[in-house]
């Protein structure tokens, strides 16, 4: 291990010139992020993460969490919202609690960079330091626990390393930058650890692109999209109801988006989302069916993909079925065994393949479908009436409809996750409307996301508004969050559906469902975090 004089030592062995432009590390690891466009770092402090802290002062906004799980998931969150999430947090200590998070974000599909202060590469000898997972009783010194758990989440997880010899810096920042872009261009997580006396050492002298699409990824060999869209031309000709049913694997690539949305636009036709898609495409435009899930679907939308569709382009479903995209498995989930269906997976970086045959679809020989769906219809709402969970999804798509801005849903996993999909969800110039993790299922999230959601709204002065769904247990585990909405004076509504108990898998009468009290204040405990509450008629 090299000491402090590395930049005097790089001037006698590479020069001067090339000695002067080397970037301390920390300044480094916050211009990549940057590139990446991640503006915000989520966190916790600790000892062995304060060089990190001080280095991202006045590059990057470090967002304080009430504890380090809720800093995974605000991460997550900012990943949904703009390309790439991150977290900071100390050794082992701070970055083992992320490892829910972590696991969320590989299900998700959502390119977090989990960053860890780790000990200084001068302080590692023969006695043990705090924070290690080591009791007094070991033999052996054990410093790669929390490496060994993310790895085991199938996500790349490295420790930076300092310079090995004189003269020559260390490849830390280089690193960073591959682990990063290797996070954004397969949406999926990474975990790296920081040793803390490698902050302020210089480090490799970069030439970062100017654009994240600048960044080389993989070689695109595939072929075959002009062939592929013609067979969809000629299905789509034989055809006098179609539908594009897409997928959750669309998500966060804008790009394929907008193609979708042009190519239902330019021929009429209509469209529906999987149950984990939702909230991708306007629920609220006019050629959307809405949410499909077989006998979970409302009526309208059952009545018109298993009565009326001839055909069906299916674009980037998951490679394998899963059981709450499929209808629970119940065996009701019409479009999985479709006959007259089209398959198209993306299965190479950014859906280049997809991207290449919508291309081709958009220019190619279609007719308009003179499709009409009907009208829906709402049912009509009594003002004198009470807000129950049986009409809450009527009341607030009345509510959607009157508003010119969007409601962005972030709805609890449990009872509140369920209710949600009777919820006509509005285009957002933001972000999703509808904001969760419908696969991985991690209770306690809602908070962390919403409050991702809500800075983002309060930094673009947008009219959106961040509304949280949620029952008893999943409010009593996260609301100490409330104390950042509180200091960063963040809007957001919460419905709080109370029952006392815990009923999602609720299989018998034992006090594990039990998760509140009737004696619990929730409008005191808002009115104490500077908020304000209502209680809904009964």
């Amino acid at each position: 291990m090299v000491g402090a004089n590395m930049r005097a030592h790089c001037a006698q062995n590479l020069g001067t010139e090339y000695a002067n432009s080397l970037p301390l590390l920390g300044e480094a690891m916050a211009d990549i992020l940057t590139l990446f466009g991640c503006k915000i770092v989520f966190g916790v402090g600790g000892d062995f993460a304060d060089n990190i802290i001080s280095a991202f002062e006045g590059k990057l906004e470090t967002a304080p969490s009430s504890n380090e799980m809720h800093a995974g998931y605000a991460a997550c969150a900012q990943a949904q919202i703009s390309g790439l999430g991150a977290t900071l947090t100390t050794f082992t200590v701070g970055s083992l609690p992320c490892s829910s998070p972590a696991a969320l974000a590989v299900a998700e599909k959502l390119p977090v960079v989990f960053i860890s202060g780790a000990p200084g590469e001068q302080e590692i000898s023969d006695t043990l330091l705090h924070h290690s997972v080591a009791s007094s009783s070991e033999w052996m010194l054990k410093y790669d626990c929390a490496l060994e758990s993310f790895r085991a989440l199938g996500m790349r997880a490295e420790r930076l390393q300092g310079a090995r010899s004189k003269g020559q810096p260390n490849m830390a920042a280089e690193r960073f930058f591959q682990l990063v872009a290797h996070a954004y261009a397969n949406k999926q997580p990474v975990f790296i650890e920081i040793p803390r006396d490698l902050v302020f050492e210089p480090t490799q002298a970069l030439k970062l692109p100017q654009t994240p699409g600048d960044v080389n990824h993989e070689t695109y060999v595939l072929d075959g999209a002009q062939h592929i869209a013609e067979h969809i031309v000629e299905k789509l000709n034989q055809s006098s109801h179609p539908l594009l049913f897409v997928g959750e694997n669309v998500k966060l690539n804008t790009r394929l988006c907008e193609q979708l949305r042009n190519f239902v636009n330019k021929f009429n036709i209509p469209y529906a989302t999987s149950w984990l898609a939702k909230g991708v495409l306007d629920e609220s435009d006019p050629l959307s069916v809405g949410s499909y899930n077989g006998v979970f679907s409302p009526d309208h939308v059952r009545y018109y993909i298993e009565q009326k569709v001839d055909y069906i382009l299916e674009v980037d479903t998951s490679i394998q079925s899963q059981d709450t995209n499929n209808a629970f498995c119940s065996g009701t989930h019409v479009i999985q065994s479709f006959e007259n269906k089209t398959m198209v997976k993306g299965t190479v970086q950014n859906q280049q393949g997809l991207l290449h045959v919508f291309e081709q679809l958009l220019v190619s020989d279609i007719p308009v479908f003179q499709t009409l769906l009907e009208e829906k219809r709402r049912p009509v709402l009594d003002d004198n009436d009470s807000v129950d969970f049986h009409n809450l999804a009527d009341v607030l798509n009345d509510v959607q409809s009157q508003l010119s801005a969007s409601l962005i849903y972030l709805p609890e996993i449990g009872n509140s996750y369920f209710a949600s999909y009777s919820l006509e969800t509005k285009r957002s110039s933001h972000c999703r409307p509808w904001l969760t993790n419908p696969w991985y299922g991690a209770m306690g999230s809602s908070l962390p996301y919403a409050r991702a959601v809500a800075k983002t709204l309060k930094s673009s002065n947008s009219s959106d508004i961040a509304v949280v769904i949620t029952g008893d247990g999943g409010f009593h585990f996260q609301l100490n969050e409330l104390i950042h909405f509180q200091r960063e004076h963040l809007a957001v509504v919460i419905l709080y559906m109370r029952n006392n108990i815990f009923h999602l898998g609720k299989s018998g009468e034992s006090t594990m469902y039990h998760c509140s009290s009737p004696g619990f204040d929730v409008l005191t405990l808002v009115n104490a975090y500077g908020g304000r509450g209502f209680s809904a008629k009964q």
